[in-house]
């Protein structure tokens, strides 16, 4: 585990079944995938089984180059879950994706890989700053994207 999370006992951890399995599947090899439309080939997120744009029921899952921009963040007090307590405050990040900036994925903003969730102070958070995924092992199932400069 990342950090100073292996000693977090209780985290709500995502469910990696259903329409967002494919999501996490591809996270767990290291790889930022977003779904997309077989017939007219745009990016979703939150992954859903029709299409917005064309009504297609056709799906697949897109790796993505990982890259964005902070598009806003947050720091906590007090964390909204019992769980992350012992780690506030900590950051939350909303990242828009390099593909597509309307898509927008949400993390915690690290230094390094295998950095903390708590290690980024809120003076070193930008708007607008480089970011690429990094990937948190979080469980035998699970990994977590996070995102770091560059």
């Amino acid at each position: 585990m990342a950090g100073d999370e292996a000693m977090i006992v209780d985290w709500p951890l995502p469910a990696s079944d259903g329409e967002n399995g494919g999501f996490w599947t591809s996270a767990r090899r290291g790889v930022l995938s977003i779904q997309s439309c077989v017939s007219c080939g745009r990016l979703r997120h939150l992954p859903r089984p029709m299409c917005p744009w064309c009504r297609s029921l056709e799906r697949t899952w897109t790796a993505v180059s990982g890259t964005g921009k902070v598009w806003s963040y947050v720091v906590p007090h007090p964390p909204l879950l019992p769980a992350f307590a012992p780690l506030a405050p900590y950051n939350v990040v909303v990242v828009a994706l390099a593909e597509d900036p309307s898509i927008r994925l949400v993390g915690n903003l690290v230094s390094s890989v295998d950095g903390a969730i708590n290690e980024v102070t809120v003076d070193e958070h930008t708007i607008g700053l480089a970011v690429r995924a990094v990937f948190a092992p979080m469980a035998d199932d699970v990994a977590l994207v996070r995102w770091m400069p560059f």
